[in-house]
């Protein structure tokens, strides 16, 4: 049982997966707030030519 918990203890494995994820979940929420962003502003701008187009008709 000593031996198990040893190699549990010095396995490294774990520690880096755990840290991968983490790196991975940081780089996620970055790009999805960053395109939360960009869509706001898209749409806005999209919305402003429509009703620019809209009043050139009338």
């Amino acid at each position: 049982m000593i031996d198990v918990l040893k190699r549990f203890a010095t396995d490294d494995r774990a520690t880096t997966a755990i840290e991968y994820a983490l790196i991975a979940a940081g780089i996620s929420i970055t790009i999805i707030v960053a395109v939360n962003a960009m869509g706001t502003s898209v749409r806005e701008r999209f919305e402003e030519v429509s009703t620019k187009l809209s009043t050139v008709g009338n």
